[in-house]
């Protein structure tokens, strides 16, 4: 075996760790990845989760596999500086998270028996979260240590779920949805105003809040209802171009109610036959 190789002797993670060890070594290493920080590496990780969940909406196992392994690497990467800095390897870091998951588990770990029922379990996850953060940080605040930036839409569905933690929450959907109407009516108050954009954007804001707070009540993640949302419309007005090209024509050449039309035509298709994955 070369030199240059990982031993064989280590499976699975171990083998990762060695390899990952060996490109950070400062004789015979990669140099691209001997000049990255903790803070060089940060728009990889945000690229390579943002591509495990477009595998994982593609169902694609041979993606999705390859993907978690790239998703995996950048962990073993962070881990592997901080390791040379001294302060916590892959080892510590699993095993942490490993103390986190039975501390959060009371039910599986201390009170073994014990069913519960899934709203149960969640609402017990964030309690318990709720008592660290007080025990763990300085601030008495409920948002203490919330990363500041997420995507807008993840953020405002964790501001909610910290409010939610200590009691500030509707407990069904008929206020939810009011507070929807509600904020659209104001919404359309504010948009035939002159000069007007910043309270359109506040009011759009808090319309887009209370549309996260329904997503939520409704136990559906609104990232994925989106990105879920964005690929059917996609697909959708792909098949309205493939259409139009079978009769040498392009989208720019239809008035809108003949482009609606054909939206119409391919909605009605793929209600049929189904949607049209934008890989096939």
């Amino acid at each position: 075996m070369s030199d240059n190789q990982p031993s064989t002797q280590f499976p699975g993670v171990a083998a990762l760790v060695e390899v990952m060890r060996r490109l950070r070594d400062p004789n015979g290493g990669c140099s691209w990845d001997q000049q990255q920080t903790l803070t060089s590496l940060i728009p990889y990780t945000l690229e390579e989760a943002y591509e495990v969940a477009a595998a994982l909406t593609s169902g694609d196992f041979a993606a999705i596999k390859d993907e978690l392994g790239d998703l995996l690497f950048q962990v073993v990467f962070y881990t592997q500086l901080t390791s040379e800095q001294g302060q916590f390897d892959f080892d510590q870091v699993a095993g942490q998270c490993a103390e986190k998951l039975i501390r959060r588990h009371p039910h599986v770990f201390a009170n073994q028996g014990e069913q519960l029922a899934p709203a149960e379990v969640k609402a017990q996850w964030e309690r318990i979260k709720q008592q660290e953060r007080q025990q763990q940080q300085a601030s008495p605040s409920v948002f203490a240590g919330m990363a500041d930036n997420l995507p807008s839409i993840l953020q405002a569905l964790k501001i909610q779920k910290r409010a939610a933690s200590v009691g500030f929450d509707w407990q069904d959907l008929q206020p939810v949805m009011a507070k929807i109407r509600e904020e659209l009516d104001e919404l359309a108050a504010e948009l035939p105003q002159p000069n007007n954009q910043d309270r359109i954007e506040a009011e759009l804001g808090d319309l887009l809040f209370a549309v996260v707070n329904l997503a939520r009540h409704a136990q559906v993640n609104p990232e994925q209802a989106l990105r879920r949302t964005n690929q059917t419309f996609q697909q959708r007005f792909m098949a309205i171009e493939a259409n139009l090209a079978q009769r040498g024509l392009h989208a720019e050449q239809l008035s809108l109610d003949e482009l609606e039309q054909e939206w119409q035509a391919v909605k009605k298709a793929a209600a049929q036959h189904g949607e049209i994955k934008l890989s096939e």
